[in-house]
């Protein structure tokens, strides 16, 4: 699961639209492409790789899908990539 996860936001725009739903849930895939400058269809593909990442989840407002992130993925990998720092040995000064 933390490898879909890192690949999922190792694309830029991908990270881009995890940062925004950070902030902003219940986007609108149509509210990405002026942010972006990529087309509506590249957008979608790009919300499919997060939601099958778990990333995402959709909710259906009439002929609207609209995006929201999923905390859980994000703060498994956080406490997986903080244990790894904490297991790192210091160097030496």
């Amino acid at each position: 699961m933390e490898t879909e996860v890192l690949r999922a936001l190792a694309h830029p725009v991908r990270l881009g639209i995890v940062r925004r739903l950070a902030t902003e849930p219940d986007i609108c895939a149509c509210d990405f492409t002026d942010e972006f400058e990529v087309s509506q269809p590249t957008i979608s593909a790009h919300l499919k790789v997060l939601r099958e990442a778990g990333l995402v989840t959709t909710r259906r407002e009439g002929t609207t899908i609209c995006y929201s992130l999923v905390p859980g993925p994000l703060a498994a990998l956080a406490d997986s990539i903080a244990a790894l720092a904490r297991a790192a040995p210091v160097p030496a000064s």
